[in-house]
């Protein structure tokens, strides 16, 4: 499916520059892709990691094998098989980019086939994940399994094939590393709950989200879960003296309203301390605002804060950086997201905090409406709006629909700032029955702006 190695089907681009093919948020379906490269027997341009899975389920189900995609958020690239995420700082609260090999993507998509393993011991049958998005070789060549699902929830990554690389996209611990004062790389804190979130698929015949997490692992800090990072970290690299417990009598808490961020308006995002102790903490650190990639690739930093506070005995302060439009206006990449990186230090005891976490913008809502029912091969139309949120133009404007029949691409005009964009678009649907009409937005300021609407398809 993937191009590296072979010729196949797909060309992968996480650069942001789609000239010479399609942005692969632009995609609504394996068909166009599928007729194009049997077209021009070249690979098709361009494709990231729900579109390799998607284009990798259709083909193993026209092949006869029971396959679905995979959806696992917060999901870790580790690349030195240690099975840990090591995210590294200088010595003044910068992130080392430099040094940051390890990533976590906000989100990844890959595959799983029904399938029995007679070379792994009985019981490691049925559901076996497989990657085709060219991420990293496997002896030699860019793809990823089969894994037992099964041999991944028990920590079980001696078994082939790519199983510390699964495992560790699901499971991993991040681990946070900072030169002491003779430069030696110092873990300074460690979160165990934050990589392989909401690990999901769509449900059989239905729309709705079937959670799959609990096939990969045990509930996060259950014994069955711990036990089983320590059985992977046998195989790995990690060092097993950086779980010591520390003081911790200052709380800290990350805050930021989530559900009120959206493209347009500014970003804000504080550092909650609340001093525990009976006994003065002066607080050190820095927060540092970022543009990144869905792959946890930092971009164009935003801003970069340093700050001390001084909290008295039973007191709780608040450290708050603020991202305005016009700073992260042209900036932002494919999936509007912002990366806050957070080091905080207590002089009197030593103790550390540290996080790297990711925010999307949320995009505005694309309003459609049409018909409740259609007749086939009978043109109707459906009206699309939505207001850009930006001080600026979009320029490059389309709407591509799918859905009810095979995808059609309409150019439209630009959209003023601030201005409402709407749309009568004709359609003739060649389907019959329940379906959902597919509408994307994309400019080149903005992309995939994206709905659905059901619809029922009445023979003529």
């Amino acid at each position: 499916v993937n191009a590296p190695d072979d010729g196949g089907i797909l060309a992968g681009n996480w650069s942001g520059d789609y000239t010479g093919g399609t942005s692969p948020l632009s995609w609504t379906g394996s068909v166009p892709i599928l007729e194009e490269f049997w077209a021009s027997k070249t690979p098709v341009r361009f494709g990231q990691c729900w579109v390799f899975c998607g284009v990798c389920t259709t083909i193993s189900r026209a092949l006869g094998i029971p396959a679905r995609c995979i959806t696992n958020f917060e999901s870790a690239h580790d690349t030195d098989g240690s099975i840990t995420i090591d995210v590294h700082f200088q010595a003044n609260g910068e992130l080392d980019d430099f040094s940051n090999d390890d990533s976590v993507w906000n989100f990844h998509c890959w595959n799983e086939a029904w399938m029995s393993r007679p070379d792994l011991p009985a019981g490691y049958g049925g559901w076996q994940a497989f990657d085709s998005t060219p991420q990293e070789t496997s002896d030699g060549v860019y793809c990823g399994g089969p894994t037992s699902v099964y041999a991944i929830q028990l920590g079980e990554v001696h078994l082939p094939y790519d199983s510390p690389f699964v495992f560790a996209e699901v499971n991993a611990d991040r681990l946070y590393w900072k030169p002491d004062e003779r430069g030696v790389m110092k873990c300074t804190y460690y979160d165990k709950k934050v990589i392989g979130k909401s690990i999901s698929t769509k449900a059989a015949n239905s729309t709705r989200r079937e959670d799959v997490t609990n096939n990969y692992k045990h509930p996060e800090g259950s014994p069955e879960e711990r036990a089983a990072v320590l059985k992977a970290n046998q195989v790995g690299s990690t060092r097993t003296d950086i779980y010591k417990k520390t003081v911790d009598d200052v709380k800290f808490k990350v805050v930021q309203d989530t559900e009120n961020t959206w493209v347009g308006a500014s970003f804000d995002v504080g550092l909650s301390m609340k001093n525990n102790s009976t006994q003065t903490r002066t607080v050190k650190g820095r927060i540092s605002v970022s543009t990144m990639y869905y792959t946890g690739i930092n971009a164009d930093k935003l801003k970069s804060e340093p700050f001390t506070v001084v909290l008295k005995p039973g007191t709780e302060k608040e450290q708050k950086v603020v991202v305005t439009q016009d700073e992260y206006d042209g900036k932002l990449k494919d999936c509007c997201m912002l990366d806050v990186a957070i080091l905080a230090h207590v002089e009197e005891t030593d103790q550390y905090f540290t996080i790297k976490e990711n925010y999307t913008l949320r995009k505005p809502h694309l309003s459609v409406k049409a018909p409740a029912e259609a007749v086939v091969n009978k043109e109707f139309k459906i009206d699309v709006s939505f207001t850009n949120p930006l001080t600026s133009s979009l320029t490059e404007c389309s709407v591509t629909i799918d859905g009810v029949a095979p995808a059609i691409k309409f150019p439209q005009g630009s959209v003023a700032p601030s201005g409402t964009f709407t749309a009568t678009l004709p359609i003739t649907p060649t389907k019959v029955g329940r379906q959902e009409v597919i509408c994307i937005f994309n400019s080149k300021q903005l992309e995939d702006i994206n709905t659905s609407t059901p619809i029922v398809i009445n023979a003529a």
